[in-house]
């Protein structure tokens, strides 16, 4: 071959290759978990019980406001230091009177903060409760929760337990959802929350950084919150993602605490689900261009500079584009090295194979009752096709020669480098799967085609299809709305 023809396959090979970022960087933060029994917080954590004002954005939070008032009442701590402050953001519904009805039946513990023009967000709904909260010199300790989570009752105690040392400015507890009702979608959801949270966040307790504060379930010392600015920032739709950047910058250091768990009610249709991880998305955007100085850049004071931390950030926020630029580095090699191609198909297939069996074997263990739950949609967490295509790469003979050969087919050639296009692409093209699923949901068939999407491309390639359209919708300028989750009440309070 030609120098200009080897330099194209140098360029296709980087770029295929490109596809091993993503699996090397969960594989080396997943293998720092079992460090987590000696690398943690509780060596300098003991019983504390400080004063702890509860703030609560709600709007339109009718249905679920009240059982959680009664839930946080019976937390295993002293009632004494305990007052929750519910922040009507201008509801329409029952919201208000429901609250009010609490306020007399828990009188110097529950409270009713009204907001008049509401609309703004849940950051500008918080801040006014914080700065009412603030007035006050009885706080200590402040806990931001969303209004529909239940506190499983040692979940506070747990957590207050890492403000005892001055050195913790904020505390996160272990958000799992917790649907009476599941259906496949919240399944998924709580397979992710598992490697999302008790199993990733871990490992960032061992490597000394948060990414972020679970927004629903977030402790700050009285000091932390006044040395970030006493507000919660409003200026982006990842106020909980900057809260933690923040608090971190400035030198207290943020810990997740996995047993304290909070129990959530999470969208049961795609087009929820799509609404709030766009929002989170269009945050963590903004997140990555504001701190562009702290990135790779290791600092005394925090450890958000570090490599392995910079690695998982945008391993995770630049998937969607990592997976387009590897099969493009693949289709590129097809065509111009077809057997190097297979090779380097090969290699990147069987490296997301196993590191994706150690990621879920691994993770599945932070939470067993979860994992048992959901077995068949950890399995199938990646897809049918993206499993049948590991399958391809471990065995080729079995798939494109054994397989077919049961239905009585022989691939010649042609239909062999046809089928061969078709699994190097599939990698983006499970992404408009999931955007299929999502457009087909509302419609009459869409009760079972959307799942079966869903199941096809993986419930990891629909995560990747709305973090692309995030990246549409930035380079567009669009407008960063915040879209309420709706909640019902589905949280299945029994599971205490």
């Amino acid at each position: 071959m030609s120098v200009g023809i080897w330099a194209l396959v140098v360029i296709c090979l980087v770029l295929a290759l490109t596809g091993l970022v993503p699996v090397i960087a969960n594989f080396i933060v997943f293998a720092v978990i079992p460090f987590h029994a000696f690398i943690n917080h509780y060596g300098k954590a003991k019983p504390y019980l400080p004063r702890v004002a509860i703030v609560v954005p709600a709007w339109n939070e009718g249905a679920v406001i009240g059982a959680s008032i009664d839930r946080l009442m019976k937390l295993d701590y002293p009632l004494g230091a305990l007052r929750i402050f519910v922040v009507d953001d201008a509801s329409t519904d029952s919201t208000p009177d429901v609250v009010r009805e609490k306020a007399e039946r828990y009188p110097g513990n529950v409270f009713l903060l009204r907001r008049e023009k509401g609309g703004e967000g849940k950051a500008h709904t918080l801040n006014h409760g914080i700065r009412e909260i603030l007035k006050d010199e009885w706080m200590e300790a402040l806990l931001i929760m969303d209004a529909d989570v239940i506190y499983l009752p040692t979940s506070l105690r747990r957590m207050t337990r890492h403000l005892a040392d001055p050195e913790v400015g904020a505390v996160s507890a272990y958000i799992r959802e917790g649907s009476q009702d599941r259906n496949y979608l919240t399944k998924f959801i709580g397979v992710e929350y598992v490697l999302s949270q008790p199993a990733s966040r871990r490992a960032q307790n061992v490597l000394g950084a948060q990414a972020c504060l679970a927004g629903g379930a977030q402790l700050h010392t009285r000091e932390n919150l006044v040395a970030i600015g006493g507000q919660i920032d409003t200026s982006s739709l990842a106020e909980d993602t900057i809260t933690t950047f923040e608090t971190q910058l400035r030198g207290r250091r943020v810990v997740f605490e996995p047993h304290a768990e909070v129990l959530a009610e999470e969208p049961r249709a795609i087009d929820g689900l799509w609404k709030q991880r766009l929002r989170w998305a269009r945050g963590n955007a903004t997140v990555t261009s504001r701190y562009r100085n702290v990135w790779f850049r290791p600092s005394r004071t925090h450890h958000l500079g570090g490599v392995m931390f910079g690695l998982e950030w945008f391993s995770l926020w630049l998937l969607p584009v990592i997976m387009v630029v590897s099969s493009i580095g693949l289709i590129g090699l097809l065509f111009l090295q077809s057997e190097f191609a297979t090779t380097v198909f090969r290699i990147l297939w069987i490296s997301a194979a196993l590191a994706y069996i150690f990621v879920l074997i691994l993770g599945s263990l932070t939470d067993t009752r979860t994992s048992r739950r959901a077995i068949g949609h950890i399995l199938l967490f990646p897809g049918i096709i993206n499993m049948l295509v590991m399958l391809t790469a471990l065995f080729p003979p079995l798939m494109l020669v054994w397989l077919p050969g049961l239905f009585g087919v022989t691939l010649n050639e042609t239909a062999l480098f046809v089928l061969t296009l078709c699994i190097y692409i599939w990698v983006p093209i499970s992404m408009v799967f999931a955007w299929l699923a999502r457009k087909v949901e509302v419609t009459r068939a869409g009760r079972w085609l959307a799942p079966t999407l869903v199941y096809l491309a993986g419930y990891g390639s629909l995560l990747c299809a709305i973090t692309f359209d995030s990246y549409v919708k930035e380079l567009r300028g669009a407008e960063a709305r915040w879209d309420k989750t709706e909640k019902i009440g589905r949280v299945a309070t029994n599971q205490t």
